[in-house]
């Protein structure tokens, strides 16, 4: 027997609008009806007049490290932090995660090459069994040489889902000066500054030695497997003329708005941090995500550290008129399953997709989720 629902009473957000009082009817798993009536003999499940948002795609999520590894050098085992993060997930309306694990030998917590390999394994073992659709975002430090093979080997054998570039070296990108790269990883991973000297020294020593005959033969071997490529922390023109000329189609968290200005006007997609949304500031002092979705300059909310904030993102953009709701939905749903090719069965409530929705309630401006599905499977629910 087929799985058949409708909900009703919805404030539906389409790609278009906002649907007052409409009803989404689905069947095993998809969505196969939009409109304002609903057939008899089907089980309803009442929206209650709350929004009816489409599943959040969720790109660059750091959260998982901190799942692992809540202080310096405590580590819990994969498995429960996997899924007790991913409860959290299905609860913040996530309905795709992209889980970012860091390949930098020269840095410091999880972030080395065999760790990092190890939990991308060890989730692909259990990831049939968890709530909400999961990925694997491999994030590449182009000064760890040595990650090399380890990447090949993962790709090769169809490990990972997205694949970005990072540089974090002082003296550029997130990074201006060596003293912010010392406050950060000194005070995050509780690192002497003898300690961060010898990682700084290390990590300029290795720069010397990337080559671009490198970087572009890790491109083509993601584009011969089917995967996204995107650059990280870039911060100029001309770093974003380098991702057009190799065909990397994404820029993450650019650090100045003339870096993602000159992003969108080369069609290149700037995925920006929800938590910059929210507190209306980076942690950085670099980038304001808010003036940058104002001047047209941003499509793509991800939660970078932080889950809980892509809902209530959204609705500070429409809250602060930086954005309609709807569009402001699309940057959390459609237009990050676009950037990373899904969004042929996910990232919107349309006819035919996959029905990963999320009823969400909104007063005293603070949204609340309700209740989320995962092709049609409710997987969170409040009492």
């Amino acid at each position: 027997m087929q799985d058949r629902f409708i909900i009703v009473n919805a404030r539906v957000v389409t790609p278009y609008g906002v649907q007052e009082n409409t009803s989404v009817q689905v069947e095993n798993g998809r969505i196969v009806r939009i409109d304002k009536g609903y057939p008899w003999g089907v089980r309803i499940i009442d929206a209650g007049g709350n929004y009816l948002f489409p599943g959040f795609v969720d790109t660059h999520s750091d959260a998982i490290e901190k799942g692992i590894e809540p202080r310096p050098n405590t580590f819990f085992p994969v498995d429960i932090a996997v899924f007790e993060l991913d409860k959290r997930i299905a609860a913040c309306g996530i309905t795709t995660i992209f889980h970012s694990l860091s390949f930098a030998e020269l840095e410091v917590g999880l972030r080395n090459n065999n760790t990092a390999a190890g939990i991308i394994r060890e989730i692909h073992q259990f990831r049939h069994k968890l709530k909400v659709n999961t990925k694997i975002h491999a994030r590449f430090e182009i000064t760890d040489r040595g990650a090399v093979p380890v990447l090949q080997k993962l790709i090769q054998d169809d490990q990972i889902h997205l694949f970005s570039f990072m540089d974090h070296s002082p003296g550029q990108g997130q990074f201006q000066d060596i003293l912010s790269f010392k406050n950060y990883y000194g005070r995050v991973y509780a690192k002497s500054d003898q300690d961060m000297d010898r990682i700084i020294e290390r990590k300029l020593e290795a720069k010397k030695t990337v080559t671009s005959q490198e970087i572009g033969h890790m491109v083509e071997l993601c584009r011969e497997h089917g995967i996204t490529v995107a650059s990280h922390d870039d911060d100029s023109r001309q770093k974003i003329g380098w991702l057009k000329e190799m065909g990397i189609g994404m820029t993450e968290f650019p650090v100045t708005l003339d870096t993602a200005q000159a992003a969108r006007e080369s069609g290149i997609h700037v995925c920006l941090g929800s938590p910059n949304v929210v507190r209306g500031q980076s942690q950085s002092s670099n980038l304001n995500a808010r003036e940058a979705i104002r001047r047209g300059y941003g499509n793509i909310l991800c939660s970078d550290y932080s889950p809980m904030t892509m809902i209530h993102a959204v609705f500070a953009l429409e809250r602060h008129g930086i954005l309609p709701l709807h569009e402001a939905a699309k940057m959390a749903s459609l237009n990050p399953a676009r950037a990373v090719g899904i969004a042929e069965h996910t990232g919107s409530l349309e006819a035919g997709k996959d029905a990963d929705m999320v009823i969400v309630a909104y007063s005293d401006e603070l949204p609340k989720v309700l209740r989320t599905f995962v092709t049609g499977k409710e997987v969170f629910a409040t009492c």
